[in-house]
């Protein structure tokens, strides 16, 4: 090739693009035009409806033969906010930085990888590009359609990077072998309105709610395991919404979230929490939302390659992790071993997102290891 695309340029013009999720348009027509003079096929198909869509996703694949190594990412934003130094969507490069909205999560990891991928031969095997405008969002119609996506046209990857910025203090210094799971679950205990003077007449639904929440607070899912810490159940919104002080409410709800190891799947634990809730509550009425299940790729073949290239460029030894939140890599664990690598994570979603500029250029010498690796005929990258 004449020229090789430029991390920091490419990272710039996708900053440049306001992608707060669900992101469409302009930011994938920039990395579209990225990815064509490399000759991957780019497919971009928009999925779902409101209130969870629509959401436009980009699969992009070059090579059709031999072993399949994958990067997966996403293009959408969290909101700004207001305060930043400079424009949330203006990059501005200065003092070793580059400062962006999306910068390190995860644009730069994704600019890192399109670099990376014209170093790689064509021939090598076949590499892909799994995308999203919606990882930050609701996360219903995008890297799972994607994989339905996939699905159709026969292709499943031998193995899978996730972009997501895993490294805390200095890059390469983790990589995420797994995640816990995340469950909400909506309670809402009806009662009978009616004058506290007279509470015969009236159903309070208030104690009833109090005591299933004191119940759920003392419950201990386990004590962690040997790559997980403990599950915990948190109690995240309280809601009565009575303006008056001698008005028995008619109603009561709540809200927890529960982030889950590899010993719980999702729907068993909101059916754990409705047999608590229904014991004080019976008349309650219950919703889950299971965002994700957790999943782990034991330490192997995978992780050895990736910490490998790491510490080849950077001397260090990463961490094996499962700390954090959740990512899309809940989803493509289903597909194929995932790990998570990326940029620092100190900057994510505050103010002043900021990536430094070395490590966009070390991180694309990192990718184009780990994707040459993965790709040899000697690799065993999914024997897990």
């Amino acid at each position: 090739m004449s020229s090789l695309p430029d991390p920091i340029e490419l990272t710039k013009a996708l900053i440049a693009c306001e992608s707060v999720t669900p992101a469409r348009g302009p930011v994938f027509d920039v990395l579209e035009a990225a990815l064509a003079p490399l000759g991957f096929a780019v497919e971009r198909f928009v999925a779902g409806e409101v209130p969870d869509g629509p959401v436009e996703n980009l699969l992009a694949v070059r090579g059709g033969g031999g072993r399949h190594f994958a990067f997966a990412g996403h293009l959408d934003v969290v909101p700004p906010g207001q305060g930043w130094t400079h424009g949330a969507f203006e990059p501005v490069e200065t003092g070793g930085l580059l400062y962006g909205r999306g910068a390190v999560d995860m644009k730069g990891a994704i600019a890192a990888f399109v670099a990376a991928a014209a170093r790689v031969p064509v021939e090598a095997g076949t590499l892909s590009l799994i995308i999203t405008g919606d990882e930050e969002g609701p996360a219903v119609f995008g890297t799972r359609a994607l994989m339905a996506r996939m699905a159709e046209r026969g292709l499943k990857p031998d193995a899978c990077l996730v972009g997501e910025p895993t490294s805390v203090d200095r890059l390469g210094d983790m990589i995420k072998i797994g995640r816990r799971g995340s469950v909400n679950i909506w309670i809402d205990v009806p009662g009978r309105q009616g004058h506290v003077a007279y509470p015969h007449l009236a159903d309070n639904p208030v104690p009833k709610l109090v005591r299933a929440l004191a119940a759920l607070d003392a419950l201990v899912l386990d004590e962690g395991t040997a790559w997980f810490q403990p599950s915990n159940l948190e109690i995240t919104e309280l809601e009565v919404g009575n303006p008056a002080t001698n008005v028995i409410p008619a109603r009561a709800k709540a809200r927890l979230s529960i982030r889950f190891n590899d010993r719980h799947r999702g729907d068993a634990l909101a059916d754990r929490v409705a047999a608590i809730v229904r014991e004080h509550a019976p008349e309650a009425v219950i919703i889950p939302r299971v965002s994700g299940e957790a999943f782990l790729t034991p330490p192997g073949a995978l992780s050895t390659l990736v910490a490998r290239a790491i510490e080849q460029r950077t001397g260090i030894a990463p961490e094996l992790s499962t700390t954090g939140g959740t990512s899309d890599a809940r989803f493509l664990s289903a597909l194929c071993p995932v790990v998570e690598f990326g940029l620092v994570n100190a900057t994510m979603h505050k103010l002043d997102e900021a990536v430094a500029i070395d490590d966009l250029r070390v991180l694309t010498d990192i990718y184009a290891d780990i994707a040459a690796a993965a790709l040899s005929e000697s690799s065993a990258a999914t024997d897990q």
